[in-house]
């Protein structure tokens, strides 16, 4: 791991026990800055009514840390919206969102949109298909940015187990193995060609937030590609120090099928490629991570580089077939 991402998590890598929320609140107070978080849905009905419910009731009534709680509707074909409504959401339709420009289907589009559908200073976004939803989801990873003018953009961590009891045959598997897309994909693209970024323990984790400032300059992939490309060009722009992550325990979820994780895979390489372009730096290790007695410790594992040429160019091979 370069030397600058260990300082990297050592300073910009944190727990959400380290703001108290009396503190976090006392700094949106001095800021004045407004807070707004959005949770893109599609068909998610099972869901988003507690996540809703959780954060308007803990930072919304108990204590006034969100002004603004948005469920961004993608095209639903069952209750999302009504259920988002009645747990107290704003719920706005992708499609009257900018309705001169047609929508396209995806995340990132729905994400892109959002900003002309909220106001806060900082945009925190929250997927909708969490269970056993926290608020320190939300109160985690707005924090940095409310008590720490430095700091851009916060990606929350955690551990992803692949399923619980009431998953099925994915019981009891391991507590880290959840996030196969980005295992298998992002964090190898991530270590190969921007290994600066390789600190992120959940670089595609759907639960992160920024400052409008900085949103609002950079491109957004309609797809899956969203949170990659996110990372990388903000990267470009404010740099490193900038970028921080906390971690707010464990995440569950529901899971995709393999062919849809294959789709995410194709789509977040692409976004990669693109990015590609401007120059990269090509670094062979891995950096995984597991979690220790103080949190999430490192583990960085060098990547085979070399390849074997055609055994047809190997001379003993040809003599053997000569012979």
């Amino acid at each position: 791991m370069l030397e600058e991402v260990e300082r990297w998590l050592v300073t910009r890598s944190w727990s959400v026990t380290d703001r108290p929320l009396h503190r976090i609140l006392a700094a949106k107070r001095a800021s004045g800055q407004s807070v707004s978080v959005v949770l893109p849905a599609l068909n998610e009905e099972e869901t988003v009514g507690d996540i809703v419910a959780v954060i308007r009731h803990d930072l919304m009534q108990q204590v006034p840390l969100v002004d603004e709680l948005v469920v961004v509707d993608s095209g639903s074909t069952d209750r999302t919206s009504q259920v988002a409504a009645a747990a107290g959401a704003r719920v706005v339709h992708r499609d009257t969102i900018l309705p001169r420009l047609p929508a396209v289907p995806g995340k990132g589009e729905v994400l892109w949109r959002s900003l002309l559908a909220t106001t806060g200073d900082i945009v925190c976004f929250v997927d909708a298909d969490l269970k056993e939803f926290s608020s320190d989801f939300v109160s985690g990873i707005v924090g940095p940015l409310l008590t720490d003018p430095g700091v851009e953009l916060v990606k929350a961590m955690y551990d992803r187990p692949l399923g619980t009891e009431s998953d099925g045959p994915a019981s009891g598997r391991s507590a880290g193995q959840g996030g196969r897309v980005t295992e298998l994909m992002a964090r190898p693209l991530l270590n190969l060609h921007w290994p600066r970024l390789a600190g992120f323990v959940q670089p595609l984790g759907g639960e992160y937030a920024a400052r409008r400032t900085l949103l609002e300059q950079l491109p957004f992939p309609v797809g899956y590609g969203v949170e990659l490309g996110m990372l990388v060009d903000a990267l470009h722009l404010v740099g490193l120090d900038a970028l921080a992550q906390v971690d707010v325990g464990v995440r569950k979820h529901r899971h995709q099928d393999g062919q849809a994780l294959g789709r995410m895979a194709a789509a977040i390489y692409r976004t990669a490629q693109l990015r590609l372009a401007r120059g990269h730096l090509v670094r062979p290790s891995l950096t995984q991570f597991e979690r220790g007695p103080d949190g999430f410790e490192p583990r960085t594992y060098p990547v085979d580089t070399e390849e074997r040429p055609p055994m047809a160019q190997i001379a003993e091979y040809a003599a053997r077939k000569a012979a």
